[in-house]
């Protein structure tokens, strides 16, 4: 069933899921995002995470396409036709740190062990993990 569903949503092997990427290549081409400029790591901690990690030249970029493309959104405009033509919105810069940290989680959570968080203060708070119950959070602030 897996398998199905994995050839069902390959765009090299179905014809509606080829139609849907070439529809989201040209949606974010016209504001000059990337498809890893839509994940929120304000939703998700693992992508806050992988954001922290990489360097801080891509979170830069990541945040200028962002800004320029809530600029354009409120201007009712699009980027030039020039420009569309040079962006690269299937261009990965986030999936293999994001795969990083969802696997150090995953075994993290395996051993029983700990999730840091870092405060804006700079200080650490834990959350323990355990198997079947909801997360206890621990440390001041949280």
């Amino acid at each position: 069933m897996a398998s199905f569903l994995q050839s069902f949503l390959d765009p090299k092997k179905n014809w509606l899921a080829a139609q849907h990427m070439k529809s989201l290549s040209k949606r974010l081409s016209k504001y000059g995002l990337r498809y890893d400029d839509l994940y929120d790591p304000y939703y998700d901690l693992d992508v806050k995470e992988a954001l922290n990690r990489l360097p801080k030249e891509v979170v830069d970029a990541r945040h200028a396409r962002l800004k320029r493309a809530i600029d354009l959104s409120m201007k009712h405009e699009y980027l030039s036709e020039d420009f569309q033509a040079m962006q690269t919105p299937f261009r990965s810069y986030l999936q293999d740190m994001l795969a990083l940290v969802k696997k150090e989680r995953a075994e993290r959570e395996a051993l029983g062990g700990c999730f840091l968080l870092r405060r804006k203060d700079g200080r650490f708070g834990q959350i323990s993990i355990e198997i079947g119950m909801k997360c206890k959070i621990t440390g001041k602030g949280f």
